[in-house]
């Protein structure tokens, strides 16, 4: 391997999936050179493997289940999905894992690319390894950003290697639907995958080591979602573990933590992420491989003064916009530090990614969703807060009812008895996707519950689930 170049940047950032493209389109528009090294597909896991794909298999399961909710459409919804269209519709939101418009647009913003392996080889130098073994040096007068993200984890069990096991890649990128399926895990992947699959035509099984579903949030979002995967056939097992693995004439048989053994022709692991550090050479610069980078709230990892983790490798919060969040902070960070000028970094400051202690939202797309933002009852009261929960169900805001015929939800707000503020908001049900913002400017404006009450909802939506939860708050 001979070295063939060497360049100087501002900045240099270290992979190009959503993050490490924000983190290169902040520091370009204030007018820093700006490296991007990417080894796989520019637009990273979200674009091929996570986000797109998944939703664009979920989309039709979703309105097909929608449908099925409303006379009129009901029966003409009961024909099984076309899991050709949708696959091929999957497809087209992936760009058929092509990045030719990924890179378009990143020649747009006047970033360099350099294709191949990216690692740290020193204070402020990258080296780059190229798919045709070409050396490159890049070395940063500013910044250097890690954007390197995560991968799957699998557990260490018998067998496992020989199985062939299926992780978030296989299960959002795969070309036809498994008759029966294993889906291990209890968390966002687990069952999503479950509910596209399952409605997509495979017999899916679910082995959750837990007590129950989606642990991370409000203990009832998950008993709804489990509710409604076993009406929709899939048997979930819960308090459950794969103890082995292994393929008999192309079958998959595992065997579980009660000695049950299940068949089938396909498993998905969903059982936790691992940063991709392990070949960065973190240990050029005293850090160690492997690990999830420690940073401030301006993202600059702890120790240096140029170096930066950004989005899903650090840790803070594994979701593609609150990574996409992080590289706008960083970004500006990175500038006004290139610029001498002084940082903003008081909480909710301009360098400050504040939000990611405080207003992280989710949505777990299954029927009925799943959206959450800020801290869950049990975790605010761990957190020392004062804190009282108010809960109401779907069924007293016209808008379901209207929504879909037997809707079933319910809605969770946490307040601050001492502040008088949310500290956290819950709402499960089909379409609550869509109102989850509203809770995340409520808690990241710090918004008192009494002007809550001049928010006035429009009648009739989901919405008006605000006035019940309010209203129920004021009454008890």
């Amino acid at each position: 391997m001979t070295e063939t170049e060497s360049n100087t940047y501002d900045v240099v950032v270290i992979g190009a999936g959503p993050v490490g493209e924000n983190v290169a389109d902040r520091t370009r528009a204030a007018g820093l050179t700006t490296a991007v090294v990417e080894s796989e597909l520019l637009g990273g896991e979200c674009s091929y493997w996570a986000c797109m794909p998944s939703k664009a298999l979920l989309r039709p399961v979703i309105a097909q289940a929608d449908a099925r909710r409303l006379p009129g459409l009901a029966q003409a919804a009961r024909s099984p999905l076309d899991t050709p269209a949708v696959l091929a519709r999957r497809d087209e939101y992936t760009s058929h894992w092509q990045d030719d418009g990924q890179a378009d647009w990143l020649a747009g913003t006047g970033a360099d690319l350099y294709r191949g392996h990216g690692r740290l080889a020193g204070p402020r130098k990258v080296t780059v390894t190229g798919p045709d073994g070409t050396l490159t040096t890049l070395t940063a007068r500013h910044a250097v950003a890690v954007a390197t993200g995560t991968r799957a984890q699998l557990p260490d069990l018998p067998g496992l290697a020989d199985v062939g096991p299926w992780t978030s890649r296989e299960a959002t990128s795969a070309k036809a639907a498994p008759g029966r399926l294993i889906v291990v895990g209890g968390g966002v992947v687990a069952t999503e995958m479950a509910t596209a699959w399952q409605a997509l035509g495979s017999r899916v099984t679910l082995l959750v080591r837990g007590k129950g579903l989606l642990n991370r949030m409000e203990p009832f979002a998950g008993e709804l979602v489990a509710e409604a995967l076993t009406e929709a056939g899939a048997d979930i097992r819960t308090g459950t573990s794969v103890e082995s693995v292994r393929r008999e004439n192309g079958t998959v048989v595992a065997v579980t933590s009660a000695g049950d053994r299940i068949e089938a022709d396909e498993i998905l692991f969903a059982t936790g992420r691992a940063p991709r550090t392990d070949d960065l050479g973190l240990e050029t610069v005293g850090l160690e491989p492997g690990s999830w980078p420690a940073t401030d709230d301006s993202l600059r990892v702890t120790g240096t003064d140029w170096l930066y983790a950004v989005g899903d490798v650090n840790h803070r919060a594994l979701l593609t916009h609150q990574g996409k969040y992080q590289a706008r902070i960083a970004g500006a960070a990175i500038a006004a530090r290139a610029a001498g000028d002084t940082l903003l970094e008081e909480p909710w400051g301009a360098h400050a990614a504040t939000a990611d202690h405080h207003a992280v939202p989710q949505v777990v797309f299954t029927d009925p969703e799943a959206a959450a933002v800020g801290l869950s009852l049990a975790e605010a009261e761990q957190a020392g807060h004062r804190v009282r929960a108010v809960d109401v169900e779907f069924s007293s805001v016209a808008g379901a009812g209207l929504y879909g015929d037997g809707y079933r939800g319910r809605a969770r707000m946490v307040v601050d008895l001492e502040d008088e503020i949310l500290r956290g908001v819950t709402f499960v049900g089909p379409g609550v996707g869509e109102l989850i913002h509203s809770a995340t400017i409520a808690i990241a404006g710090r918004v008192p519950v009494g002007r809550l009450w001049h928010a006035v909802p429009s009648y009739p939506t989901l919405s008006e689930v605000w006035l019940r939860l309010l209203e129920a708050y004021r009454d008890n």
